[in-house]
């Protein structure tokens, strides 16, 4: 294929063996919670997370709102001093991760621990530990810059503190693909499995990437909205009025677990991992593919690794961050794999409630996905309520909506063109 090439390349075939992967535990932070239980029940009521900035001063910025989380601490999950060690975006990496395990029930200690690994992703890692040592060097002097810089700011400080907590020595490491980060993360630790590396990995993603410099950084490439009169209806993706995502930070971590694992121990099964599909747009550093090209090379791929048809396909999570060119792009995208089963799926993006988490938001919404299929229900886009006439699927506008999720596909896209895409469905032995 040629650069610049409208067609989507040809899928190689992933070797499955008989491995099947299954998810037996999960736990998020997000802006409407700091659990998966309260998360998912403001989400189906149409609630928003998105508010005023605390976390910095915003007096000097022209965006001051985020989907912020609020009253975040470790009490209970890791000791002060040592959470004081961990920069933001592992803190909410451990919570999030605390939750799954607990939810997983998997005891550790009777367990192969050299078979159980931890593949996370953040597309940009200790982003608040880098601006204050920074800060500290130049107003105070090299000698002043903190010991625990490099173990702080380093973007696999999540998964290396959660494989020490649990003593976790299979394999261990971070994914950074920008926005796709955590679903790349979540495809590696299929593949891990399927491979016979492991039996378990813990697996998803983190960002707290809400700091002076990240705001500034976004503001001024101007991704972001500036519907600061009206912070909860700034994210609305597929609205006609959308002007940009809102910034959002939190965690999505789940437990993949090879299927007989799972069962031996008497798990809970959320669903069963089918599919993954990874590419690259090749075209631009920020922007989509306006063709959606490699987006639906992605989602085909994740598709034919999962062995369904995209008329099988009940519910899509979008990526769907509320941007002109994404939205627009993405639903390209999704009528060039589906075809006309693309105005029969139900599709909707949980960032309208929660604003854009980054490289975590593909853990978030592979919950999300867990949720679905275990309550049949679609959380809605909220804040849909002027459709652009380019995006004209079924995005569950303002309420959620019952319906039997058998097959559900989850889209995460970055900048740096990487698209990924993820199949879960419904375990049924």
């Amino acid at each position: 294929m040629t650069a610049g090439s409208s067609t989507p390349p040809a899928q190689p075939h992933i070797m499955k063996g008989d491995r099947r992967v299954v998810i037996t535990g999960i736990g998020m932070v997000t802006p409407l919670a700091l659990d998966v239980p309260t998360t998912w029940d403001r989400l189906l009521a149409g609630e928003s997370g998105i508010g005023q900035i605390s976390l910095i001063d915003t007096s000097k910025y022209k965006i001051h709102f985020a989907g912020e989380i609020t009253d975040f601490s470790l009490d209970g999950v890791a000791e002060p001093r040592e959470a004081k060690r961990l920069d933001r975006f592992t803190q909410f990496a451990v919570h999030a991760g605390h939750q799954a395990v607990v939810d997983s029930g998997v005891d550790f200690e009777s367990l192969d621990r050299t078979r159980c690994g931890v593949i996370l992703g953040s597309g940009i890692g200790g982003l608040i530990e880098i601006e204050n040592q920074i800060e500290r060097m130049l107003f105070k002097g090299p000698d002043r810059v903190s010991p625990f810089t490099v173990p702080k700011m380093m973007v696999n400080a999540a998964g290396g503190n959660i494989s020490i907590t649990y003593g976790l020595k299979g394999p261990n490491y971070a994914v950074a693909t920008a926005c796709a980060s955590a679903t790349n993360a979540m495809g590696d630790a299929l593949r891990s499995i399927r491979l016979n590396e492991t039996d378990l990995v813990i697996t998803g993603g983190s960002e707290a990437a809400l700091t002076r410099m990240g705001l500034a950084a976004f503001q001024n490439m101007k991704a972001l909205s500036s519907r600061n009169d009206d912070p909860q209806a700034a994210s609305r993706p597929f609205d006609a009025g959308r002007d940009g995502f809102v910034l959002g930070e939190g965690a999505g971590v789940l437990i993949f677990e090879e299927l007989e694992h799972a069962k031996k121990r008497g798990a809970k099964i959320y669903g069963e991992v089918l599919g993954y599909g990874t590419t690259s747009d090749a075209s631009h550093i920020t922007a989509p593919d306006p063709e959606g090209t490699g987006a639906a090379a992605a989602m085909t791929a994740a598709l034919a690794d999962a062995e369904v048809e995209p008329s099988q396909i009940d519910y899509i999570n979008a990526h769907g961050t509320s941007t002109p060119l994404g939205d627009k792009a993405e639903t390209t995208a999704i009528k060039r794999v589906f075809g006309d089963a693309a105005y029969k799926t139900s599709v909707s993006s949980t960032k309208s409630s929660m604003g854009h988490s980054l490289g975590a938001s593909g853990g978030i919404e592979g919950a999300i996905l867990c949720k679905t299929i275990e309550t049949s229900t679609i959380p809605p886009t909220i804040n849909l309520d002027d459709p652009d006439p380019a995006c004209d699927l079924d995005y569950t506008p303002n309420t959620a909506k019952s319906r039997e999720v058998n097959l559900a596909m989850s889209n995460s896209f970055g900048f740096g063109g990487h698209n990924a895409c993820i199949v879960i469905g419904k375990y049924t032995g």
